[in-house]
């Protein structure tokens, strides 16, 4: 009898936890307590916090691979819809069919904006490479600085697989950490003047832009970068499906239905790829910290951009607009409102901050197809 009861204790995870294990699960649930009680973009962290947290468990294995005669482990076969690159393109369906172009449509100059926030890419890609690792690990890592974690994710399966955990995580992470991170770059590169700006109306769009405009993106950016196709084709597929107006129910099917499985599969997965003994490494740590570096030069570059631009247009830019040329959408464009308010009550900049937050999803997925054909 106590030989069985030594059998049973020695084949729980209390027997066979680690430090490391400890670790992770403490990370875990302090991404839980962000998720859950600070609610920083719940619907991404707290699948993927839960996915971590399974998959540090001892002895569950979850993530096993399947051998001869024996299963593998449930989030394996979940997990297997990011390295075959299938979720990452349902989510820009989604987005695509969640997101109004029409800012963008109406003011294109904006285009300026969504790609100057990709300079941090490029920069973090060159440090990257300095600091020894490959090219196709840079440019897996530099991803990270257009805060598009399906981008991010997409791009690194293909390029380097072995760091996805790592960079998915710092992806997602810097997404959900938006409002944290963002504000302090913007007061710290704008005149209290030019946070009050308050910019003219939008035009209105007409109904036939709105259908003609992901038709002919799809097909010069499709033409010129063929690697882009499969991010920016299922984004402007959704834009088409809200836009057409003989699509409803496919519209809000990729909207609502299709678009939250995937993000519960692709949140469960990418918190799955974060076990201890791949994710506690020195070059997670560097990972990390070269993520952060380009989430805050794009932001940066983007700012940047938005005064050149205010300067060139006599005034009639407000520069925090550009910080939305990341890709978060649209929490990025809520920053700019948000940062926008609290000087000036009265401004109203989310429409004109979804301008840049749009070409930011575009030109994340551009540069993930120049990353692709290069590398």
């Amino acid at each position: 009898m106590l030989a069985k009861l030594l059998e049973f204790v020695l084949a729980t995870g209390f027997a066979n936890i680690s430090g490391q294990h400890i670790i992770m699960i403490v990370i875990a649930l302090v991404l839980l307590y962000l998720g859950i009680y600070k609610k920083y973009e719940p619907l991404l962290l707290v699948p993927i916090s839960f996915g971590m947290l399974l998959v540090n468990l001892p002895l569950g294995n979850l993530m096993a691979r399947p051998a001869e005669g024996v299963l593998g482990g449930l989030l394996y076969y979940i997990a297997l819809g990011v390295e075959l690159g299938i979720y990452p393109p349902l989510i820009f369906l989604g987005v695509g069919a969640l997101t109004d172009f029409g800012p963008l449509i109406a003011n294109p100059k904006t285009l300026l904006l969504g790609a100057a926030a990709q300079f941090g890419i490029f920069t973090t890609f060159i440090g990257a490479l300095l600091l020894g690792f490959t090219p196709t690990e840079a440019g897996s890592i530099g991803i990270i600085g257009g805060a598009d974690g399906p981008t991010a994710i997409y791009l690194t399966a293909r390029l380097a697989p072995h760091l996805l955990g790592a960079v998915a995580i710092a992806a997602y992470s810097y997404m959900a950490l938006v409002p944290i991170i963002q504000p302090p770059i913007m007061k710290a590169l704008t005149t209290e003047k030019e946070r009050k700006i308050v910019m003219k109306q939008l035009r209105p769009v007409s109904k036939k832009e709105r259908i003609l405009f992901p038709i002919i993106v799809i097909i010069l950016t499709g033409l010129l970068l063929p690697a882009a196709i499969p991010l920016l084709g299922m984004l402007m597929f959704g834009n088409l499906l809200r836009e057409c107006g003989v699509t409803e129910r496919l519209s809000k099917t990729a909207q609502n239905e299709l678009n939250n499985i995937v993000v519960i599969f692709l949140g469960l997965s990418v918190g799955a790829k974060a076990n201890a003994e791949y994710f506690l490494r020195m070059e997670t740590i560097q990972i990390i910290l070269l993520g952060l570096a380009a989430f805050a030069v794009g932001t940066a570059a983007g700012v940047l951009m938005g005064k050149l631009m205010n300067k060139l247009s006599t005034g009639e830019v407000n520069p925090l607009i550009g910080s939305a040329g990341v890709s978060a959408v649209p929490m990025a464009a809520r920053v700019s409102q948000v940062v926008g308010r609290q000087y000036n009550p009265n401004n109203y900049l989310l429409m004109h901050a979804m301008g840049p937050n749009v070409a930011g999803v575009i030109g994340s997925a551009v540069v993930a197809g120049i990353f692709l054909s290069l590398l």
